[in-house]
């Protein structure tokens, strides 16, 4: 009695070890389609200020608390970044970003991610980080190769001012 328990114990622990094994690699899962690669554009920056400091009059500074008092008033709010991109001529990614942080002087942050075809594609993208109405301030445009399963890190550079294909 006792071994056709321990038999049907070690049927079924069998069983339930089998059934996992069977799942952990079955049904197969893609992130991209097969013949396909990623391009992400991912970065962080902040904009200039969206105004100028101001030299405070002696008034003004008398009328702070001591421990607070300076010689000029510069607001803390930045810009909001406008970026765009484009895959053969196409627009696939246009925004206003929004810099970040409870007073708004925080950087805009930007992660998108394209699946695209394998193959050779123009990449073209820009960014307007100043106060200037038309026109881009950043811009670069570069024609890829794109191989199946690969992943192309679209960057940005502050200390060069420029952006990155990686």
């Amino acid at each position: 009695m006792k071994a056709v328990r321990l038999a049907g114990q070690f049927v079924v622990i069998a069983a339930l070890f089998a059934g996992v094994a069977a799942l952990s690699d079955w049904p197969t899962y893609a992130q991209i389609p097969k013949d396909a690669g990623v391009v992400m554009l991912t970065f962080v920056h902040g904009a200039d200020r969206k105004g100028e400091c101001r030299r405070l009059t002696p008034e003004e500074i008398a009328k702070l608390p001591p421990n607070m008092r300076r010689v000029q008033d510069c607001p803390r709010v930045r810009r909001a970044i406008y970026v765009e991109l484009d895959v053969d001529g196409r627009p696939v990614y246009q925004a206003s970003l929004a810099p970040t942080g409870i007073a708004g002087d925080g950087p805009s942050r930007v992660y998108q991610r394209f699946v695209l075809p394998a193959g050779r594609h123009d990449v073209a993208v820009r960014m307007r980080d100043s106060a200037r109405a038309d026109g881009f301030d950043h811009e670069r445009s570069e024609r890829i190769e794109l191989s199946p399963d690969q992943m192309l890190v679209i960057d940005y550079r502050p200390e060069s001012g420029t952006f990155i294909f990686r």
